[in-house]
């Protein structure tokens, strides 16, 4: 069954002990990270995930501590997105019903990776 050993390697002892050995930074590539920090709500899917990487590892956008997104330059904290909101898999629903209480997204995935590839641009990449 394939599913089990999938979340095995979302484990930091895994990527500690298997992939990061596995694979090893190459001299001529330029590497750059961001990481995210979100507070999610309690009907929040990432809820309980945040909860447990927030004792074990600090801050983090539900999935992924700011500390485990931290490689090579390290570009910044993305503050408020959750980690389906920086892949663009945007709970609309979730923004429907809270522009109904006046808040709205800040976050503009889109618009994040247009600054990224004009980053990458000024790099000369």
């Amino acid at each position: 069954m394939p599913y089990p050993r999938a979340f095995e390697q979302l484990t930091t002892e895994y990527m500690r002990e298997n992939f990061n050995p596995q694979t090893p930074d190459i001299e001529d590539v330029k590497y750059f990270s961001y990481g995210a920090l979100t507070y999610p709500g309690i009907f929040s899917p990432f809820h309980a995930s945040h909860r447990i990487i927030s004792r074990v590892e600090g801050d983090n956008d539900g999935l992924v501590s700011v500390k485990s997104a931290s490689h090579g330059v390290y570009k910044g904290t993305l503050l408020g997105p959750s980690h389906l909101d920086i892949i663009n898999w945007t709970n609309r629903l979730k923004w429907i019903m809270k522009g109904l209480f006046g808040q709205h997204n800040k976050f503009n995935a889109v618009a994040f990776y247009l600054a990224l590839s004009d980053m990458l641009a000024e790099e000369g990449l």
